[in-house]
């Protein structure tokens, strides 16, 4: 692990802590979380963190634990959320009380709005001995969400002088998401099945077609009556020599 650069962050919603989890895993640091003593859940604890950012109202933060003391390292990352256009007043209340321990700085902040909001970086830069050296501005999930990621990364590992590991990329899922949608596809062959099977539903018409055929077999039997008839027709000759007797009653 490279013991050159620290992370350090704050985060409510969990959106910083995974931006600064991707840092320290490119840079293969370690990685710090930071809380107060407040209760930020749920929609009171968001209206108070608007109400504390806009008071600038800090308290104490938690103990955590480091390799080495914040003025050994020669790059310390700190990450915050952006509250009411201003910095977190966790991370406000880290700088104030341990900013003068810090040497070298970069600053990550995250939000939600296209605002960049440059001036957090003035605000954090008030704590500390010296201007920041890096800084980037991040929107979770928008479009240039990895580039300007990659390039505050860059800027870092040039800084500190420490090579960049690859990282996997949580938008990258979405080949695992696009697994179900081959589960239509799946689908589709069993749906076109029935297709087959039903085509020889389509034998029927062809036995239609066969007793269409025996019509002509019932033509001829219609025929045969009228041959047997013909032969009845020659008693009329027969009694034609009925009628002589006629003259030899005149006689």
């Amino acid at each position: 692990m490279n013991q050159s650069v620290l992370c350090i962050c704050y985060s409510r919603t969990g959106n910083t802590e995974r931006t600064m989890r991707e840092i320290s895993k490119a840079l293969d640091c370690e990685l710090a979380i930071v809380h107060d003593r407040v209760n930020r859940a749920g929609a009171l604890g968001w209206l108070r963190c608007g109400l504390d950012a806009m008071r600038k109202k800090t308290r104490a933060v938690n103990r955590f634990e480091t390799m080495h003391q914040l003025w050994d390292y020669n790059l310390v990352i700190i990450g915050t959320p952006v509250w009411a256009g201003r910095c977190s007043s966790v991370i406000r209340g880290f700088l104030k009380r341990r900013g003068f321990e810090l040497t070298d700085v970069a600053y990550v902040i995250t939000h939600r709005s296209d605002e960049p909001y440059r001036d957090v970086f003035d605000q954090m830069d008030m704590y500390l001995k010296r201007p920041h050296v890096a800084d980037v501005s991040l929107r979770p999930g928008s479009t240039g969400y990895i580039f300007w990621r990659d390039q505050f990364i860059k800027a870092c590992a040039d800084f500190a002088g420490v090579p960049i590991l690859p990282i996997e990329d949580e938008a990258e899922p979405a080949p695992e998401e696009a697994a179900p949608a081959e589960t239509p596809a799946e689908e589709a062959p069993a749906a076109e099945e029935p297709a087959p099977e039903e085509a020889p539903a389509e034998e029927p018409p062809a036995e239609e077609a066969a007793a269409e055929v025996s019509v002509p077999e019932e033509a001829p039997a219609e025929e045969e009556p009228p041959a047997e008839e013909a032969p009845t027709e020659e008693p009329v000759p027969e009694e034609a020599p009925a009628d002589e007797p006629a003259p030899e009653q005149e006689s």
